[in-house]
This record gives structure tokens, sequence and C-alpha cells, in this order.
């Protein structure tokens, strides 16, 4: 389990084989299907041991909110320190990983005793977690384009200003113009944070409203 963490970490989801894995520890693939029935098998227990990392708290933060930030930070870190995990996540067909579902029954507990059906706190629940994971997405990606350009995503923004320099003084952009000399940058953990706020301000001012 920890080899085929180790290959997906270093190279990517697309990279992972059982040939490959199989290579990082020096036995033969045929041999790794004493383990595990097939590579689907083993990426759900991949998932379910990195998402058992750092297990949330027995003690609850106090208030649904503190509790929704909590967990989706925690799942932010988590799919940082493994860029392929985000996309290995289905919401459509979500796999059967038991350390995911308690961060579904944690956002559960949370949003329990408000007023909402059950179906309106999943809603919230996959809200937010399409949130996180929307923007996790972008960091394999991210990680696979760094690696083949050797430019970071800042210096890749950097080639690229004068040209949208040049489109945006067009006229036909005023508003992207005067984003040029602001001081913005896309960074995924401010995009993220705020993001997450107004996500909970506008569920906050709904369960204000009931």
């Amino acid at each position: 389990m920890a080899a085929a963490i180790r290959v997906a970490d270093a190279e990517g989801l697309a990279q992972l084989s059982m040939r490959r894995i199989a290579t990082e520890l020096g036995a033969a693939p045929m041999s790794l299907y004493r383990h595990v029935n097939s590579k689907d098998e083993l990426l759900v227990s991949m998932m379910d041991s990195v998402l058992g990392e750092d297990p949330l708290p027995t003690r609850l933060p106090k208030g649904w909110r503190a509790q929704l930030e909590l967990s989706s930070r925690m799942q932010w870190q988590g799919f940082r320190r493994h860029p392929w995990l985000a996309p290995a996540l289905s919401i459509t067909r979500p796999q059967l990983i038991p350390n995911g579902m308690r961060y579904t029954e944690w956002a559960l507990r949370a949003l329990d005793g408000l007023g909402l059906t059950i179906q309106e706190m999943m809603h919230v629940h996959l809200t937010l977690f399409s949130h996180v994971r929307g923007l996790a997405l972008n960091l394999e990606a991210e990680a696979q384009a760094e690696q083949d350009s050797g430019l970071t995503s800042d210096e890749w923004m950097q080639t690229q200003e004068h040209g949208f320099r040049v489109i945006a003084g067009t006229g036909d952009f005023p508003l992207l113009n005067r984003l040029v000399n602001s001081e913005i940058e896309l960074d995924l953990d401010q995009l993220f944070e705020f993001g997450l706020a107004r996500l909970l301000d506008g569920l906050e001012r709904h369960l204000a409203g009931r």
C-alpha cells in the first residue's frame, strides 16, 4: 500500500499500475494479486488509507460552522499532500471508503438539528465537498505542468503577462485591464478559504431565514 501511494504521490495517478508498483517493491507483478484482486481495489484501499492519515477529532469544535470548517480544511490538506486523490474520488459513483464515510457522517452530524431534512443536509455536504475537490483537481495537473515545463505557476504567469496586457488593453476588457495592475494572485489556498467562507455565509443566512 505504502509503495502504491509513493508512486501516485511522485508520478501521478496515470503512472500507477501493478507493474510500476511491483518495480517499486522489487517484486513480480503477478505477486501483487495475492494481496489485491485488481487495480481498482488497490485504489480504493489507497484512498481509504490517505483519508485516514489525520483522523477527525473526537472532541467537536463548538458550533456547526466550526465543525464544517475543520473537516473541509482537513480534506483540503489531504488533497494537497496527495494530488492524485481528488481525481480518484467520485461524487456520482462514490466508492465504498470507510474513512471517506467518516467525513460524510461528521458533516451530517454537524448539520443535524438545524431544521434541515436529511436530503438537504447531504446536499450541503456535497456542495462543500465539491468546492474542496473541485479546486483540488488542479493540484495534480499543476504538478505535472511544473514537471513538464520546469516553471512554477507564478513563473508561467510571468511569461503570459505581456500577452495578457496586450489583449486586456484593446478596450474590449476594461475590468480585466483594471486587474492588470492589481495585486491579485491565483493562489489555490486563498481561493479555497474564500469559497468556503462564502458557502458557509450563504448557509448561515439560509438557516437564519427559515
